[in-house]
């Protein structure tokens, strides 16, 4: 299927006479990567090029991380990677594990060079599709999935003034949790972390990532990344999630808990605290992270009080007929789920990163 072909919703070609970029794959411009990304007003923690190295390190993807100079300054990027499985298809995307992605530019036309460079390597590659993952609407001709949504607010002066933010009914949760005795820590407690989250990531039919993932973004990205753990009354570990640190945000991203996290109130009690922790190191935003529309985690969201902003999640088929479905709400993964629900932990912790690498 040609890149030109309309059936295919293919970008359209510039009319922009301007000196065209010189796009080349990044091999050692990390720090000039990273820095126009900082710069950038529509930059990421996901754009950083830090995750090419957590990828290519613990999953072996193929990464292609196009950078577009002019004059020998860096005027866009676009990270992508290669991720190709049997059983769940062969995509280039930008970016795997992350929910922000796509072209960062000077302007529309470097963005849609590069955008047509990602048409031109997904075909050379011959995978199903390219996905990008733009947080914003864009100018382009590429088909359109809009099926999550983020959510986020600033975060108040204080932590009365955090907790007054907070819709009533969860207010009055996040209070009932306050009397529970709980604690909370903010370090770099890999191994608490790691099995409370095999446990809720068992318990939800969802295959873990391996550990060295975990440990391999604390290493990358340093400071930026932190995780906070909560302990009952009698210091066991309940709820635990990390946090990544970005242009004054946090984004508390990866969570979850033991079986008695939903009677203690240990999630909402953490999710305050981390707002809390993270106005004490300046952070002015609290990025709540991606959920697909209407579910469970969606609606719970939606009860602090954030407003749901819609994702745009754009393809290019290249040999696929139709977009990806990987949702677990898709009725052919639901045999799937209910049986690995029934895995022993150690089982599942084993499995697991064996699927989860491809279902980024």
């Amino acid at each position: 299927m040609g890149i030109m072909d309309v059936n295919n919703n293919a970008i359209n070609s510039s009319s922009d006479t301007a000196e065209q970029p010189v796009i080349t794959v990044l091999s050692t411009e990390h720090e000039q990567w990273n820095e126009y990304v900082n710069a950038h007003p529509e930059g990421s923690f996901f754009h950083l090029s830090n995750w090419q190295q957590v990828i290519s390190s613990v999953f072996n993807h193929p990464c292609h991380y196009l950078l577009a100079k002019q004059a020998n300054r860096v005027v866009g990027i676009l990270p992508l990677v290669q991720v190709k499985s049997q059983l769940f298809g062969h995509a280039l995307v930008s970016t795997p594990f992350c929910v922000y992605g796509g072209v960062l530019a000077d302007n529309r036309a470097i963005q849609q060079a590069l955008e047509l460079r990602a048409c031109q390597l997904a075909e050379q590659l011959e995978v199903d599709y390219l996905e990008l993952r733009y947080r914003q609407a864009q100018q382009n001709d590429f088909l359109l999935k809009q099926v999550h949504s983020t959510f986020g607010c600033e975060i108040a002066e204080s932590d009365e003034a955090i907790l007054a933010g907070v819709k009533k009914k969860q207010r009055a949760v996040i209070r009932h949790s306050l009397n529970n005795k709980l604690s909370i820590t903010h370090g770099r407690n890999l191994d608490d972390f790691y099995h409370l989250l095999a446990t809720s990531y068992r318990n939800l039919g969802t295959p873990i990532f391996t550990k060295r993932y975990f440990a391999a973004l604390l290493t990358y990205f340093g400071d930026q990344v932190d995780i906070s753990i909560v302990k009952d009354s009698q210091a066991k570990p309940s709820c635990a999630v990390m946090n990544f640190y970005y242009q004054q945000q946090v984004l508390p991203y990866y969570g979850g808990g033991d079986d008695a996290a939903r009677a203690l109130k240990s999630a909402d009690f953490m999710y305050y605290q981390v707002l809390c922790h993270a106005r004490e190191k300046g952070c002015q935003w609290y990025d709540f992270g991606r959920s697909k529309n209407d579910s469970g985690p969606f609606k719970y969201k939606k009860n602090w009080g954030m407003t749901p902003e819609p994702l745009h999640y754009y393809y290019y088929l290249v040999t696929a007929k139709e977009l990806p479905n990987l949702s677990p709400n898709n009725p052919k993964y639901q045999l799937f789920i209910r049986l690995w629900q029934k895995l022993p932990l150690t089982i599942s912790q084993w499995l697991g990163p064996l699927l989860s690498k491809y279902l980024g």
